[in-house]
């Protein structure tokens, strides 16, 4: 994932390499980083960093990313790379896990309708929750998490097509 800080336009490519417990690996800008997450309260954690402890608060507000570190605040914006329009006007087909977690909460079922900015599902990673939205307007084709399922990053979690148009959906037999 490559990261936009929003005040000054410097760019970080993040990249989550794992986690073991309450320690996240994750590599920034080619550096290796081990972090360690003791969460506190909704959206609250405490950081280690070697060695040092900071207060974070973090949230994903559409497609911004909020985080205060004591009286520091930031506000990154994800760069996205690569992608095309290929998908008849779709800024993505595809919904991808950002980071490993947990499914929490499914906000979309097969066949709805969604406008740009709707949440499609809420994800827990770090010991905090992340809502996910979509990019543009779009129809849900397929669901392809259940709820309490853990994801690895990048695993894809629900498809889309354009908006309005005719939908086959694949997540299994009706009824």
């Amino acid at each position: 994932m490559k990261l936009r800080r929003v005040a000054d336009g410097g760019e970080f490519e993040v990249d989550i390499l794992g986690t073991e417990g309450s320690t996240v690996r994750a590599r920034v800008d080619g550096i290796d980083f081990a972090v360690s997450f003791e969460r506190i309260g909704d959206g609250v954690a405490i950081v280690t960093v070697g060695g040092r402890r900071y207060r974070v608060f973090g949230a994903a507000v559409r497609d911004r990313i909020l985080v205060t570190v004591g009286p520091m605040g930031f506000e990154f914006a994800r760069v996205e790379e690569g992608r095309s329009q290929a998908a008849k006007g779709l800024a993505t087909p595809e919904l991808t896990a950002p980071m490993p977690g947990k499914v929490l909460r499914i906000l979309v079922k097969v066949g709805d309708e969604v406008e740009a900015g709707a949440g499609l599902l809420v994800l827990e990673a770090m010991k905090m929750e992340t809502t996910l939205y979509a990019e543009t307007p779009a129809r849900v084709k397929r669901v392809l998490v259940e709820e309490g399922q853990m994801v690895d990053h990048g695993a894809v979690l629900i498809e889309l097509s354009p908006a309005h148009a005719p939908s086959h959906p694949e997540s299994g037999p009706p009824g």
